[in-house]
Parts: structure tokens; sequence; C-alpha cells
């Protein structure tokens, strides 16, 4: 059993997923009476499971177009590897591509290259200029912008840091630049949390490719950390994202309530306010024709991921007005951030991708209207993701819980539709795994409605082996996403089409507080956790043990991880004679222990209900609340085998709050095992690890669910 496990995971786990799209011209002489030739750059990502490495490469396929159509394709005679490649760029007018590379000799020098239709035009070492630390390259403060001349190129990096007793090199070398340590190495430095740690305060860059050298930008306040910068049009301005850094960083990733504005600055020390500074913002996009900039906003606090305002400023006179915050028919919210390129050519449209219910869908709005309109590309897709759109020219990332990631291109026609037949194959894959799905919406019943907040569907998708017979039963392995405020897609997942392959059938829920059912459905969770969402889960399982008589309700499994892998004790706790096994990743086990270990210490408090504020102090009401909402309350009741597997640098939920629940149970001669993970994080995102949580997972549901 355990080489079929693997080979399956191998299979499903190799195939490519797309990173990221661009669109460049080789020439341009308008799409009406001349053809075009585009280029087609995709960057791809693979994990390879017998190495345990994740490979990252690219492809360039060209597009012949022809009156908004693309004609023909011409795909890449191979890919090629991306070696060390930290941030890649390709200037507007498509000749020139600006990388960030670290070399694999000196862990840490990085160089900042320039390449042409030539070969390599400027290299700048960024470590002999010496006027920064490491470039950013993760997704939440990074950029790497061309100016419009494409003279010079704006990023993000740490501020450089030099001892108290080091003298500045240069007039240029000023407090603004960098962090004045104490004679002390050991002195603490704050860090973003989980997945950003060792980033503690970013500057903004320009590399002047001309004079071969590199500014810091003077004048962003000390109290704010900046990113996602993109360049303000033909000003020579620069807008950015600000975020509070006092007084004291919380942890950013799959975070977007964090205290932040947007500003601008001109490069010469003046930087200016753009928009309310007391919420957050993120994605900044400028319009073509330089006259607009459409940025995402929320609020500070309370839930840690949120249905978005799309905002919209107009440059010159700087009105603000609010474009799209609450949800409609088909159209449940903005939650995703918007693709670097998003606009139509003419400015007109706004183009993203976003949850909605059990499914990702492209969307658009009409600028001058605010409507917002959604897009069906491919039926026959469970969820579409745009990667970009550059000169209408669309990317979009399809996939299913069968049909694992393939590309699409095309030329948008209106902004309100689009036409599938116009659709172009770009690579990926193009077949579909022999296993059935389905979407379902369920309603909660009148006793488990939420009274302040009602009338709130939650959803479910429910992956099914291929039956040889009306007489095989399934397994069913309940998946549970973490988060609380995430979402399952019908999209690819590996361990879910992994565990459906090998026999199971799986049921991944999105219980209330899921994002892609509107901000109502978010809120409803706050105070409830523990509760309500266990409840929502529970149904979705009895809705579909109910209406399919090939699923055995004596063989029913969970898993999940971080507030999946809390969900997941909770019911093996609350219902023991339920369920027959469970597999827990970085579980949240006692919100109260957990509450000063974790990097996101104020969702401790807005989870259970409790309003959070910087200075707030732990009460033993707090305290008290927060046991209670914690399945470690329920653990004298476990009777289901727990597989629990930890990150021994989990920075988001410490690994010690899964061996509080191992404890508990090997006290009792409960059966549980532990797998830790020294070198890896809350996501479990090494391919090493990933491989062998997958095989331990299936192999413990095989033993405990009486699969041959």
């Amino acid at each position: 059993m355990d080489g079929v496990n693997r080979d399956v995971f191998r299979q499903f786990n190799g195939f490519p997923v797309p990173v990221s799209a661009s669109v460049t011209a080789q020439r341009d002489f308008g799409f009406d009476l001349h053809p075009i030739t585009r280029t087609q750059n995709l960057n791809w990502s693979q994990c390879e499971v017998d190495r345990g490495v994740r490979l990252h490469y690219f492809q360039q396929w060209a597009l012949l177009c022809n009156r908004r159509a693309v004609e023909s394709v011409v795909s890449p005679h191979s890919s090629s590897l991306s070696m060390f490649r930290l941030l890649v760029s390709h200037s507007p007018s498509g000749a020139r591509r600006a990388v960030v590379r670290e070399t694999s000799t000196h862990v840490g020098h990085q160089y900042l290259e320039v390449w042409g239709y030539s070969g390599l035009e400027a290299c700048l070492d960024l470590a002999a200029l010496n006027k920064h630390g490491k470039v950013y390259e993760d997704a939440q403060f990074a950029c790497l912008a061309w100016s419009p001349c494409e003279e010079r190129l704006l990023y993000v990096a740490e501020k450089k840091r030099l001892r108290s007793s080091a003298q500045p090199s240069s007039a240029s070398d000023d407090a603004d630049s960098m962090v004045f340590e104490e004679e002390d190495k050991n002195m603490y430095m704050e860090d973003w949390g989980e997945g950003l740690v060792g980033k503690t305060a970013s500057v903004l860059c320009v590399a002047d490719l001309s004079k071969g050298d590199v500014t810091v930008c003077p004048g962003v306040p000390p109290h704010l950390s900046p990113g996602q910068g993109l360049w303000a049009g033909d000003s020579g301005g620069v807008v950015f994202v600000g975020w509070w850094n006092e007084p004291f960083r919380l942890g950013m990733k799959f975070c977007s309530n964090r205290r932040s504005a947007l500003f601008y600055t001109d490069l010469k020390g003046s930087c200016e306010l753009l928009s309310s500074d007391l919420g957050s913002v993120s994605s900044p996009r400028l319009s073509p024709d330089c006259l607009w900039l459409v940025y995402l906003q929320g609020r500070a606090f309370g839930p840690h991921h949120q249905c978005f305002c799309m905002m919209l400023v107009h440059i010159h006179s700087l009105s603000l007005s609010l474009y799209v915050c609450t949800s409609a028919g088909q159209f449940a919210g903005v939650y995703d951030s918007l693709p670097p390129h998003c606009w139509s050519s003419d400015s007109e449209w706004i183009f993203f991708s976003s949850a909605c219910e059990n499914r990702k869908s492209v969307f658009s709005v009409e600028r001058r209207t605010g409507r917002v309109f959604i897009l069906w590309v491919f039926s026959e897709f469970g969820s579409v993701k745009l990667l970009t759109i550059v000169k209408d020219l669309m990317v979009i990332c399809c996939s299913s819980p069968n049909h694992p990631p393939c590309l699409k291109v095309g030329f948008v026609s209106n902004g309100a539709h689009l036409q599938s037949e116009q659709w172009f194959h770009l690579g990926g894959a193009e077949v579909s795994e022999n296993f059935g799905w389905q979407s379902m919406i369920i309603a909660p019943p009148p006793e488990e409605e939420n009274h302040q907040l009602s009338g709130v569907n939650f959803g479910a998708v429910l992956l099914k082996p291929a039956g040889s017979s009306k007489s095989v039963m399934f397994p069913l392995v309940v998946f549970i996403h973490g988060g609380p405020h995430s979402h399952f897609a019908a999209e690819w997942n590996v361990n879910a089409a992994s565990l459906t392959k090998t026999g199971f059938a799986v049921l991944m829920v999105n219980y209330r507080g899921s994002t892609g059912f509107g901000q109502d459905s978010i809120d409803s969770l706050l105070g409830n956790i523990g509760n309500q969402d266990v409840k929502d889960v529970q149904r979705a399982v009895l809705h579909v043990l109910q209406n399919n008589k090939t699923l055995d309700p004596d063989r029913v499994a969970v898993m999940g991880g971080s507030h999946g892998g809390f969900l997941a004790c909770h019911l093996i706790g609350q219902y023991p004679e339920f369920y027959r096994a469970c597999a827990a990743r970085n579980p949240v086990i006692n919100a109260a222990t957990l509450l000063g270990t974790s990097d996101i210490v104020d969702w401790r408090y807005s989870s259970v209900g409790l309003q959070y504020s910087f200075d707030l102090l732990p009460t033993p009401q707090a305290l008290t609340a927060m046991l209670e909402k914690s399945p470690i309350v329920h653990a004298a009741q476990i009777r289901a085998p727990v597989l629990l597997m930890l990150g021994g640098k989990d920075k988001r939920v410490s690994p010690y709050q899964g061996l509080e629940l191992y404890k508990a149970l090997k006290s009792r001669n409960s059966p549980v095992r532990v797998l830790w993970y020294e070198g890896d994080g809350h996501s479990l995102s090494n391919v090493e690890t990933q491989a062998d949580c997958f095989l331990n997972m299936a192999l413990w549901f095989k033993q405990h669910l009486n699969v041959k």
C-alpha cells in the first residue's frame, strides 16, 4: 500500500502549477491592420518528490494575434530552469527583463540583472553597493517595477544595519536608510512573523541603470514599513503601501487586517497620505492611461481575512470613491489580491478573480458605474483564476478537483462577458482523473442558525472514487481548511485528489466563516469558534451520508491543519463515537496557552468575540473564554486514534499546542502518534515534509478505517 500511495502522490504533486504570467510584444503595429507577435512568459513551479525539491522553470510561447484575436500559438521547444531567481519583471516595451538573483556560492549575495535582446545589459552587485540588506521576494511586501522610461527599477529590501560605533559610509546613509544596532548582537529584533522571519524594517529602493547605482527612497516615516510599490505614471514619484510597525509588529502572512495605508512619495523626501489611515490596504494598481489608481481596503483587526472594498483614486485630483464592497447575486465579494496587471487597455474595466461560494471565478468591474460582472469562461472547470491581462490579452489558470491546473489565453472583447471559443491552451495538464466531484450549498437548520447574522449558508465539495459497482461503499475523509477565513475552491488539491485516487471519498467543507460567502459569513464566526463551525462541519457530513449511499457511515475520518486541525480535534471530542481516525497538522488545541506564543495575538481575542488593542492584557475572563472554546476541554472524551504533524519552527501555532493534546491522550492510553518536522513552519510546505505527511496520513486512515 505504501508504494501505491507514494506513486499516486508523486504523480499528483508533480503536476506543474503556474506561478505568474507576463505578456510582451515583439513589434506593435496595432491590432486592427497588422498581425502582431506577442510573447507569453510563463513561470511554473513543480515538485520533485524523490529529491524533495521544488523546481521553478519558465516557458516562452509565441502568440500570433490579429484584430483582437489569437490566430495561432507556437509552443516552446523546451522549458528553462530558473536558477536562484528571486524576482523577475519585464519592462513596459518588452525589450528588457529585470532579474534579482541570489548566487549559489555565497548565500545572501544578490545581483540585479537587466537582460535585453543582446544578452546581459547591466548587472548591479547589490551586496557590494551596500545600500540595504536582502531584497524582499515575498507576496506581502515585494515588488520589482520598471519606471516608464525603463531606466529605473523600484524594489523593496531590508533596511541596512550598522553597529552604533560605525560611521555612515556616505551622506546618503542616514537614519532613514539603516538601523543602528547596539554593540550587543543579542538584542531582540522584531519581524513580521510566520513566513516573514528576518524581515524587520523595509525600505523602498530605486536602481538607476544609467548610473549603475541604488538609492534608498527618503522621507518614508520611520513608523511605517513600505512595500508593494509602483511608479505613479510619468510624475517620477512612487505609490506604496505603508504598514504601521508600532507599537509592535503582528504576523502578516495570511492576515490582510494589518493597519496600513496608501502613500505617495516624490522620491525627494516628501510623503503624502492617499487613503484612510485607520484600516488596511493592499494591491494598488495604476490604469494604462495613468489617471486612475485602484486598490483594496479592509478593516484593521477583527477577522484576519475579510471581504475587501475596492477603492478608486483619480491621480490628478486625488478624489477618492468607494467602488465595490458588498456582495450581490453571483458575486460574493473581493477576497483575493488583484493581479499585477488588472486593467483593460482603455482603462474602463478592472478584472480580478475571487472566491464565490465553492468556486473561484473571474469578475470585471466597469469603472464608470462600479457594476460587477461574473465572467463564465469555461463551464467544464470548477475554478478559474486570472493571472494577468495586458492590452486586453488575458491569461487564466483553470482547474477542477479532478483536473490539474492548465492555462488558457485569449482576448477580452467585452468587459461584461468572455467567449470561450476564442481561447487557446498554454500548457499544464489536459486530461482529467477518473473520479467525480460535486459542489453543494447547505443551509443550517433553525436550531443552528446564528441569530445575529441569520440566513447565511455554507458549502462543501465532495470527491468520490470511480466505483466498479453500486455495492461498493467508500470510507469518507472529512477535510477541513484552516484560517478560519479561507476557502476550499472546486479546484485541484493534491491531498484530496491523492486520497480519492487511493479509494477514499473526500468531503471538503466551507463552514460559516469561510471566504466566498459574504462578509456576514465571516463575521458570524467571531465569538462562535468551537461551536458554530464544528456544527457546520458535522451538518455537512450528515448531509452527504444521507444523500450518498455509497459512503460508509461507519468509516469516517477527519483531517485538517491550523484552524482545520482545531476543528478536527473538536469533532472527535464532541462526537467521540462518530469518527474512527483523525490527522491534524499544527492544530490549535488550547487557545489560552497559545496567547503568549502566537504571532497573531489579536486573533486570539477576536476569535472569541473580544475586541483587541495593542495594550490589552489578559484577564481571567478572557483566558476562560479561550479555554472553553478549545478542543482540550473535550480531550477526555476522544476515542479516535490521532496523528499529529507538527512544525518545529511554527510561529503561528506553537508545536507545543499539539504536544499538549499528545500528553492528554497519552495519559489516558488513547492511540496517538506525533510527527515532528524540525525545520518546517506552520504550512509544513517543504516538499519532503508534504510527501511524508501524506504517506503517514494515508496509512493511518487505511489502518484505522480497515481499508484493504
